[in-house]
């Protein structure tokens, strides 16, 4: 059908320029990858199409390449459907501790990423004063500074108290970011922690903290910028799926 086609050519040149668009930000990771192979996919299904070439496949593999898709879209939707439940999480009031998950540091300060998982912290210790902040985040091979350092930089330039911020500055993942903060402090059933970290990874974070500790634990979004959304939460599916395997 030539109308299917024209969907999977467009799609096809759509996530090569997202491709292009995400590599672009320098992000320091590799998902821009994810999106030149679902450009290839789309290519192969154009092809595929346009030369008639599905007919010559044997039944079988036929059935199974559909399965194969049918469940990964499946599993897409729902590991989506997880993230939305916490894309506007507001966080409890009155938290002991908020534990801010690192992310990339410039030369020049936190990147757009980080800054808001920072405004959104600032936001919280200002509205509940009595809650003190963990910034964590190890320092990468591009970075001149620790994520752990330049948050609690970051925070202090912002108005908040040092005496409450504290600083893990060794994780290397969302997971480490975690479990290294908890270890910095004394958790009990009646501890109020709040995780803060971009909408479209708060699902996530609220779900590894529940692996370490007993605390009440809850999400704290941050905003992200639109044009960021759609590679963050395809890649946070592999994320969700890397940890529940884990």
């Amino acid at each position: 059908m030539k109308k299917l086609r024209f969907i999977y050519a467009f799609l096809a040149i759509i996530s090569l320029l997202y491709s292009v668009a995400v590599y672009m930000v320098g992000s320091g990771t590799f998902s821009f990858i994810i999106w030149i192979f679902a450009a290839f996919f789309f290519e192969f299904l154009y092809i595929m199409d346009k030369k008639n070439i599905w007919p010559k496949v044997p039944k079988i593999l036929r059935y199974a390449f559909r399965t194969i898709v049918t469940i990964g879209l499946t599993v897409f939707v729902i590991c989506q459907g997880c993230i939305l439940t916490q894309f506007f999480a507001k966080g409890d009031s009155g938290a002991d501790y908020i534990i801010v998950l690192g992310a990339q540091m410039r030369d020049w300060g936190p990147s757009v990423v980080y800054k808001a998982r920072l405004d959104s912290a600032k936001e919280y210790l200002n509205d509940n004063p009595d809650t003190k902040v963990i910034v964590t985040g190890g320092q990468g091979i591009n970075e001149s500074i620790s994520e752990g350092e330049g948050g609690k930089i970051y925070l202090v330039e912002q108005g908040i108290r040092e005496d409450r911020i504290l600083i893990e500055n060794d994780s290397l993942d969302t997971d480490e970011n975690i479990s290294n903060a908890l270890m910095l402090i004394d958790t009990d059933d009646d501890m109020k922690i709040g995780i803060v970290t971009n909408n479209f990874h708060v699902f996530r974070g609220v779900m590894i903290a529940k692996r370490y500790t007993d605390a009440k634990v809850s999400g704290i979004a941050a905003y992200t910028e639109y044009q960021y959304l759609p590679n963050n939460m395809v890649r946070e599916t592999f994320g969700i799926l890397k940890n529940i395997f884990k």
